[in-house]
């Protein structure tokens, strides 16, 4: 395809259609209005930009090697694995603003992520994420949510859901680490049995985190205080923080915050 020809092709046929609304009748009128058609006024001129190549760096066998990962994360995060007994697939490769993400991360710090669009920015938080569970397994005396991830919409939610099955589906029933997703789209059947069995993330949006802290039955509340016992629970509220301006923004980082008992700054 002629990405060119494809463009002028549908700027013909958009300034065919926008031009049927109205006749204009003035010669001179119709003059300037076609004027403007032609010199392109009405549709900007087209993009043309390369995508960036992302600069590499090791990917998560040699991390787990170094000590910056554990080894069980490093099994998780893994491509062409199938089922149970089947070659151990192809170890991710990551970005080197991943492997810069996760290090930070190991070191309890906070951490923003601006960086172009399919560069992985979720795999920045959710990596360092599931090896914090699978390191501290063993050492939190109840189960509770380890870690909640806050969504502007949605179908970011659902996609990220998606996207981590991806790698923990090839576990079988009993994946090294559980994810739930809680946005206002489950059944009562479905929020009922989060509940009674919390997983280790949990997947929702500022609206729906503040409904379970502050109106839920006292199960998800409880759930909430394991995690903050234990010292272990994190709070990420900005997957696609573009999306989140104003006011909106201030919730999806504070309300929350405020109702699981954390400071802004944590």
């Amino acid at each position: 395809m002629d990405v060119f020809n494809f463009r002028d092709q549908l700027i013909e046929g958009y300034g065919s259609f926008s031009r049927s609304f109205t006749r204009i009748r003035p010669a001179d009128i119709a003059a300037v209005v076609e004027a403007q058609y032609g010199a392109g006024c009405y549709w900007p001129p087209p993009l043309v930009q390369l995508n960036p190549n992302y600069l590499r760096d090791e990917n998560v066998d040699a991390l787990a090697k170094s000590g910056l990962l554990d080894p069980l994360t490093a099994s998780i995060f893994r491509f062409g694995r199938g089922p149970a007994g089947s070659p151990a697939g192809i170890p991710l490769q990551l970005y080197k603003h991943q492997v810069q993400a996760i290090d930070i991360a190991q070191q309890r710090k906070s951490y923003v992520v601006t960086t172009g669009t399919g560069s992985g920015k979720s795999l920045t938080f959710f990596v360092p994420i599931i090896d914090s569970i699978v390191r501290t397994r063993s050492k939190r005396p109840k189960p509770g949510i380890h870690a909640i991830v806050v969504y502007p919409m949605n179908a970011l939610a659902n996609s990220q859901e998606e996207e981590l099955r991806k790698f923990l589906g090839s576990f079988g029933d009993k994946p090294p680490v559980t994810v739930r997703r809680y946005t206002g789209q489950e059944s009562d059947a479905q929020r009922k049995e989060i509940a009674d069995n919390p997983p280790d993330i949990l997947l929702t949006n500022f609206m729906m985190l503040e409904l379970i802290l502050s109106r839920y039955n006292v199960s998800v509340q409880t759930t909430a205080s394991y995690s903050r016992e234990s010292s272990a629970i994190s709070l990420h509220a900005s997957t696609e923080r573009e999306r989140c301006d104003g006011n909106r923004s201030g919730q999806c980082s504070l309300r929350p915050t405020q109702r699981v008992g954390l400071a802004p700054a944590d």
